[in-house]
């Protein structure tokens, strides 16, 4: 088939995000486009209790600024265990290039979200993405 949807690479994701709507909205959007939400979390403690139960995790999207401490610590967690991080947040930590493959800034379009997850894939495929969204910085590289 000429048009055929490209299979994902990314299909399990854990949100980490303590702000309710907007995570009620990503997780809502994300399976509307067939991604399977493995948690939504909104604390440290729980994102990191999921990452090390061993969890089938592709990608972890967690905000900075978490109730109960930095989504730095999930990130270390995840990096630890060779899960993917995309740091969504209104404020790129500053050694985010060492844990994370990207950074999405707050506010984003949901299509926004999509494209990012989307360059991911394309990376992990060993190419250069076409384009990026203007609120996403991409650390991975082709390699």
């Amino acid at each position: 088939m000429l048009f055929a949807r490209k299979e994902r690479r990314i299909t399990r994701i854990l949100l980490v995000e303590d702000e309710p709507l907007v995570a009620f909205d990503t997780e809502h959007f994300l399976s509307s486009e067939g991604f399977e939400i493995v948690g939504t979390f909104d604390t440290v403690a729980d994102a990191c209790s999921v990452i090390d139960s061993g969890a089938d995790i592709h990608l972890v999207l967690v905000d900075v600024n978490l109730s109960d401490g930095s989504g730095v610590s999930v990130a270390q967690a995840a990096a630890g265990r060779g899960i993917k991080v995309v740091f969504v947040t209104g404020n790129c930590p500053g050694d985010a290039r060492a844990l994370a493959v990207g950074c999405l800034a707050k506010p984003y379009a949901q299509r926004d979200l999509l494209t990012a997850i989307g360059a991911l894939e394309t990376v992990m495929d060993g190419k250069a993405p076409k384009r990026l969204p203007s609120s996403f910085s991409l650390f991975a590289t082709v390699g």
